[in-house]
Order: C-alpha cells, then structure tokens, then sequence
C-alpha cells in the first residue's frame, strides 16, 4: 500500500528543548489518523514537520515519497489551520476563487462551498461569518485544491455539537474517496468515530500506534456506572477510583464482577447501571499519565 506520510527517526531541538524525539509513523493512502496528546507534548511541532513548515534536526520526513518542502508534494496536501488570517474584506468565494488559483486541478468553486455546508453564505463577507462559519471556510480552503492528504490541526475547537456532528458528515464526504487524513483534536470521542489508527505522543516521544479499540483494550480497568443517592460502602473492594456528580456513581476496577456481587449482598441502591469498557479518554490518560490536552 502506497505510503503518503512517512517520518523516520525525526527529531526536533530548540535549544535544550527536544520537541520530537525519534519519532517514527507510516500512513498509508485512504487512512484516517489521529494524532493525540496533551498540550506541549510535541504534536504541532510533528505536523508543521510533516508539512515541511519546519526542518527536522535529525531524520526524514517524507509526503508521497517525496521531501516534505518539494512543490509537488504541497500541491497534492491541503491543511486547515486555527487562525489563517484571511482578509475580512473578501467575499467567501472570491477568497476560495483566489486559493484554487494555487493548484493544478482544483475543484470547481461550488462544489468547495457545497461540501463545506456554506451555500448560503457563498456571497457574504469574512467579516459576517459566525466562528463555525469561518471553521468550514477554512476546511473549503484545506479541499479545494483537490488534495490526495488533508491535514486537519482541532478543526472543530468552538462547535456546539450539532456543529460539530455536521462538520464531521461532510469531512468523510470528502475523504471517503481514499484520500488520507491526519488530525489533531481535543474532543476524543471525534478521534474514537472518525479515525482508523490513534497515535499517541508525549513530551516529544511516540508512546502508541493502535486502532482506538486496541488502544481502549490496554486499560484492564472496567468502568461500572450506576445511580444511588450517595455512594455506597466500597471498603475492601478492587476500587482503583471513585466519581460522583448528580447523583451518578462511577467506580473504575479490574474486577467488576466481584464488585457488582458487593455491591448487591450490601443492599446497595443501585439503578440504571452500566458496566462499560475503558474510554479513548481513559486510555490516552493513563499512556500521558495526565490529561489528554
């Protein structure tokens, strides 16, 4: 299968500061991948690596078998950054009229604006744009040079969650012709749906490269989840942890049976109860030993 991005041994120094360090990741054409971690822990630095924005200090970085900076291999990748500074006073189609002029075979304006979801504001101004409104010009801008990879950096920070539901339908749209996909987010149960492969990295290193199912297997514990009025005597049972909010009690232990059996020989009062695996959340934490970002 051919190889679009491929990083071999790459690191990357400021100073003292190792930002990547010997990190090595293959993606293959038509996958999706995601790309987590916690705030500093290297993955900007990994992107604008793979994008050629930067140089590694040691190591390759290769997109479609060529250098990273090689105009060939930019004119097949689109990127959606955060903030990309647009003019406010262009329209939503002369400033995607103005980025199509930059590739070979771009796509048709329209078909940009439709499968971003912004036909009814093809005509307005930046400037009137909502914050989810100017997200889906970005990723019209990232698509409309046609590319076979995409590069999305947390494409949906500020979306409530219809938006971000909408946002995602149209982003499989595009990829689901083989084109490859890496992306950055906060939001892991997007990473969870969308993504084929999990990447993990932490203070520079690789720590995991799994499928989100994989990755959520490696934590042995079981969540068990149920409604009492306040949490129960748990004395002497494999609890690792314990959360409570509204009313709803969480217990997290390896041993979910013996802890259920508990639970009910002590009369506890529990409803609606759920015993569910470890979420990517949980995972990921317990890879970083912190929180996810």
């Amino acid at each position: 299968m051919e190889s679009v991005v491929s990083v071999d041994r790459v690191s990357k120094t400021f100073g003292r500061l190792r930002a990547v360090d010997g990190v090595s990741l293959s993606i293959a054409r038509g996958e999706v991948v995601a790309l987590l971690g916690p705030n500093g822990a290297g993955k900007t630095t990994l992107v604008s690596l793979i994008l050629g924005i930067r140089r590694p200090s040691t190591g390759a970085v290769k997109i479609f078998g060529l250098d990273a900076r090689d105009r060939r291999a930019r004119s097949r990748t689109g990127v959606m950054l955060q903030e990309t500074g647009l003019p406010n006073f262009l329209r939503v189609r002369e400033v995607i009229d103005m980025f199509r002029t930059y590739y070979a075979d771009p796509l048709d304006s329209d078909e940009a604006i439709r499968i971003a979801g912004l036909e009814e504001k093809a005509n307005s101004l930046i400037t009137t744009l909502s914050g989810g409104q100017q997200q889906r010009l970005y990723f019209a801008l990232a698509i409309c040079g046609n590319p076979d990879a995409l590069f999305l950096d947390e494409p949906t920070v500020g979306f409530d969650v219809e938006a971000r539901r909408n946002f995602w339908a149209h982003v499989r749209a595009f990829v689901g012709s083989g084109r490859t996909l890496l992306l950055t987010t906060h939001y892991l149960e997007e990473a969870d749906a969308i993504a084929d492969r999990i990447v993990v990295i932490d203070k520079g290193k690789l720590l995991a490269d799994a499928r989100p199912a994989d990755l959520k297997a490696r934590v042995k514990a079981k969540r068990v989840s149920f409604d009492a009025p306040r949490t129960p005597a748990l004395d002497g049972l494999p609890i690792e942890r314990v959360q409570s909010s509204n009313g709803r009690i969480d217990l997290f232990t390896s041993e979910p049976e013996t802890v259920l059996r508990a639970l009910f020989e002590r009369g506890a009062p529990v409803k609606n109860l759920e015993v569910v695996g470890a979420t990517l959340e949980e995972a990921v934490i317990g890879l970083t030993g912190g929180t996810h970002g």
